[in-house]
């Protein structure tokens, strides 16, 4: 395992206000942001952590990391718009409020194991991510803090390629990139591998990681989707974590692929059961303790072959989230008809409404064999 630390991880990434609009009304509203859902999962495991986030005075949320507060400015705010002429994947999101750039200065000037840059609205400037690489021993980047821009008139989200930014010259000094199916496109997969791991997220398909002359499927986990919200931040939370504990790369990709399945299958931010997590968490340190002294750990490098025991993980995995009939808080949502019939639904969850809901759609997603099949 990697050298411990405390705090173990800095996470760098504003908090924001999610609006979703459905044919000009507002349907929901909802805390928004990656920081909200990867603290789910590192505080489930424990794992010590610094927050830096910047919100306005009318920061609507109780967040157990509390931001930074900018008086001058308003907090971060992104609109979801959809129309019932056209599918879901036509979604038009717009941010609509920035909240103030998160600074060097800003950041802690402290040392720890690994940095998080999960920037949503262009908040992580060069410089902020730079500093990061500097007090950080291993930095993954959600690509989307990189290369997304905004529509000066009407602040619709937009993605550029990546050498057209004053990131790319970071890129050698990332350990780990993120980007989702519709974000890779915008990188050179064969110029990144060969800098960093990249790891491209492909919803029901799980993803695939990308390491120098080395591409590895990891097999996603079925479930019931409701809401797609924060599955690429529930997937690199529990990617972090499974490294942080010591897993290989490819058995930590595989927790990451549990904890966004266990993301979508919700409305509002997760709320993970105890029981499910802690024997997740005993899991993990068995497949932990299973892959000490393997020849590619001797040397404390991380490890991007996938183990003996891979599939074993996955089947016990599997096996927790199938069996456990509570692992997340659950409600059922009708379709609204109106704000008010949606504001008496909400008062039926006590959970966070996300800004993606299930009065959209409703998608099973299946892996190519049975949860507790072979590859």
């Amino acid at each position: 395992m990697i050298e411990d630390r405390s705090p173990l991880c800095l996470i760098v990434g504003n908090y924001c206000h999610d609006v979703l609009i459905k044919d000009d009304t507002v349907i929901a509203e909802s805390l928004g942001g990656a920081a909200s859902f990867i603290s789910g999962v590192l505080d489930g495991f424990s794992i010590s952590s610094t927050y830096v986030s910047k919100v306005g005075n009318d920061f609507s949320y109780p967040v157990t990391h509390p931001p930074i507060i900018c008086p001058p400015s308003k907090t971060t705010v992104f609109h979801a718009h959809f129309s019932s002429e056209i599918k879901r994947e036509d979604r038009v999101l717009k941010r609509v409020c920035a909240c103030d750039p998160i600074t060097p200065s800003d950041l802690p000037n402290s040392h720890f194991s690994f940095g998080l840059a999960v920037g949503v609205g262009g908040e992580i400037l060069p410089e902020t991510l730079e500093k990061m690489l500097d007090i950080c021993d291993i930095v993954f980047v959600d690509i989307q803090a990189l290369i997304r821009v905004f529509d000066s008139v009407d602040g619709t989200v937009m993605l550029v390629d990546l050498r057209e930014t004053g990131f790319y010259r970071l890129l050698p000094r990332i350990r780990f990139l993120k980007a989702s199916a519709d974000e890779a496109p915008y990188v050179d997969v064969e110029e990144v591998r060969k800098c960093c791991c990249l790891v491209v997220t492909n919803g029901k398909e799980g993803c695939t990681l990308y390491e120098n002359d080395k591409a590895q499927k990891v097999a996603p986990f079925p479930t019931i989707q409701v809401d797609p919200t924060g599955a690429g931040d529930g997937f690199l939370g529990g990617l972090v974590a499974g490294i942080v504990q010591g897993l290989g790369v490819p058995e930590a990709a595989l927790l990451g692929n549990f904890f966004g399945s266990l993301t979508v299958g919700v409305i509002g931010l997760p709320k993970f059961d105890l029981k499910l997590l802690q024997r997740v968490k005993d899991e993990v340190q068995q497949m932990r303790l299973r892959c000490t002294g393997c020849p590619e750990d001797q040397n404390g490098e991380l490890m991007f072959v996938k183990s003996l025991d891979h599939e074993q993980f996955r089947r016990v995995l599997g096996a927790a989230k199938l069996t456990s009939t509570n692992h997340v808080q659950e409600c059922q949502w009708d379709l609204p008809r109106s704000p008010t019939a949606e504001q008496s639904n909400h008062s039926q969850c006590s959970g966070q409404q996300k800004s993606l809901s299930s009065i959209f759609y409703e998608e099973v997603i299946k892996s190519p064999d049975d949860m507790l099949g072979q590859n």
